[in-house]
């Protein structure tokens, strides 16, 4: 029988595969930019010796954080950072949804901003007396 004097590895994370890409994806040194695929989850998790799922957590948290997204069936690309949080296929839920609330909170202050400047010119542009 052949034994190793090593200790065998302790297996990652999520969290900590997670911060693994997160500095592939933005660190200094990157090696991932936007479009690029990211391994698929399946052939990860056994070169890591890990479950689907850890890996599936680690690329979801990365995808919540806005750095990824997953296209059913095509894997998990680097998003462009310059397109809209929310706009693009295989967006975080949660940030499509906080994308439309924006969306709605910007439109409304665009009415009330323009409301102020109608009373702002029938009152004359002067201050308002107190009460």
């Amino acid at each position: 029988m052949d034994q190793s004097a090593e200790a065998p590895k302790a297996s990652p994370t999520a969290r900590q595969i997670a911060a693994e890409f997160r500095e592939k994806i933005t660190g200094p040194d990157r090696e991932y930019g936007p479009g690029d695929r990211l391994p698929a989850a399946r052939t990860l998790a056994k070169k890591l010796g890990v479950q689907l799922m850890t890996v599936q957590s680690a690329y979801g948290q990365l995808r919540d954080e806005g750095l990824v997204l997953t296209q059913q069936g095509r894997g998990t690309f680097v998003r462009d950072p310059s397109a809209p949080l929310g706009s693009e296929p295989g967006s975080s839920p949660t940030f499509t949804a906080l994308a439309t609330e924006l969306s709605t909170i910007h439109d409304a202050l665009r009415v009330l901003g323009e409301r102020l400047d109608r009373l702002e010119r029938l009152v004359g542009g002067g201050t308002p007396p107190s009460p």
